[in-house]
């Protein structure tokens, strides 16, 4: 997908003024013996630095880095719209992926957050026209979905650069009862990127970045149960070429393998207790991320889906410390899923609190909160999943 205006993406963030350097400081440096001769020497060292080596190193610096780095020259301010960093930038894996959220009451306007510096950021500029009512409907490979509510139509957004691309029409009916699942998969060229469209009845479509157009398949195969009773509170997640749906009746998952062709159902009873379940993936196994509530107690608790028995086995829960700040209290979730890092947006009427979730270290940390610029409150995330990559 073609990037946007280059320079278009600037993060707003509170100015560092410099401070003054102490005695001690400025005798350090005196003392170091630092002369524009060595200064001289460096700079021939850098001007000789190879061409092609240039953006496999850029493409390796921190997301928030590389956009400082834009302001150096022309020539790195358009990386973003060459072909071969994408490339570069997919073949680098990112330990600590960045979060692209949407809040409640500004969906047209969203905020990154980077979970190594526990920063929010706040692009100036939005890919999305002002004029459009847009909801995130699925998000891969660094890739966000939306969908038009007034005019029905889909478009896929690089948050990062800011790009837009509005997809052409589709045979499938959009509406409110229609899943959307999205899949990114790497090829010599880039990044390729798949939509599957699932209506209520069974009918289904297929986008494709490749050849830029909808492909009918018809409907799913007479073993699933119809109508499609899907949980629309979950993002589908993908694993390899698999899109997994949360399936309300009866309880379970629906799965599509993209490469395939092949639907499957899976009737798998849910915890008791369980609301505002979410599914979430790491290292190719599913998670389920809900709230347990019995009484006037809550506690946010994760489930792995077990590979023989198809039940789930709870793994962890949030600390008994921070639930209790939810007794008796009528809490809503949101869960945002990044590779191995989840992000939770709890809220009730006295309460309003964002947590990640490291599901390889089992660790909970709280996260700032998010407020716009010129905001006075902390924003409800509503929706919303980011990691850097080619595209």
């Amino acid at each position: 997908m073609a990037a946007g205006k280059s320079g278009s993406f600037r993060m707003m963030e509170p100015l560092k003024h410099a401070s003054k350097k102490s005695r001690r400081e400025r005798s350090r440096g005196k003392s170091s013996g630092r002369s524009s001769s060595d200064e001289a020497m460096e700079q021939q060292i850098w001007k000789d630095l190879p061409e092609d080596l240039f953006e496999p190193v850029i493409a390796r610096l921190p997301i928030a880095t590389f956009f400082r780095f834009r302001t150096v020259c022309q020539r790195w301010n358009s990386l973003l719209n060459s072909q071969s960093f994408s490339q570069h930038c997919a073949q680098v894996p990112q330990a600590n992926p960045w979060f692209y959220t949407v809040t409640r009451e500004h969906t047209n306007s969203g905020a990154m957050y980077d979970p190594s510096m526990k920063k929010w950021y706040h692009p100036n500029t939005s890919a999305l026209p002002a004029e459009l009512i847009v909801l995130p409907v699925a998000s891969a490979g660094g890739l966000v979905c939306f969908l038009d509510v007034c005019s029905q139509n889909l478009y896929v957004c690089n948050p990062l650069t800011p790009s837009l691309k509005e997809l052409p029409a589709c045979s499938v009916r959009v509406g409110s009862r229609t899943a959307v699942g999205m899949s990114v998969n790497e090829n010599p060229t880039g990044a390729v990127y798949r939509i599957l469209l699932v209506g209520y009845d069974g009918e289904y479509e297929i986008y494709d970045s490749v050849t830029k157009s909808w492909s009918y398949h018809g409907n799913m195969p007479a073993d699933i149960k119809l109508p499609l009773i899907l949980n629309f509170g979950s993002q589908a997640i993908s694993i390899d070429s698999t899109l997994y749906f949360m399936h309300l009746d009866p309880e379970g998952i629906v799965s599509y393998n993209m490469a395939t062709g092949v639907w499957l159902q899976y009737i798998i009873p849910a915890p008791l207790h369980l609301i505002n379940p979410t599914l979430a993936e790491c290292d190719g196994r599913i998670l389920l991320v809900g709230l347990l509530t019995k009484n006037a107690a809550t506690c946010i608790c994760i489930w792995e889906l077990q590979k023989m028995t198809f039940l789930w086995k709870e793994v962890d829960r949030m600390p008994n410390v921070w639930c209790l700040d939810f007794y008796g209290k009528h809490v809503r979730m949101t869960c945002l899923g990044n590779k191995g890092l989840l992000m939770l947006s709890l809220m009730s009427r006295q309460m309003n609190r964002l947590v990640t979730y490291n599901i390889a270290s089992k660790e909970w940390v709280k996260v700032p909160g998010c407020v716009v610029p010129h905001g006075k409150k902390r924003q409800w995330i509503a929706h919303g999943a980011l990691q850097l990559a080619g595209c």
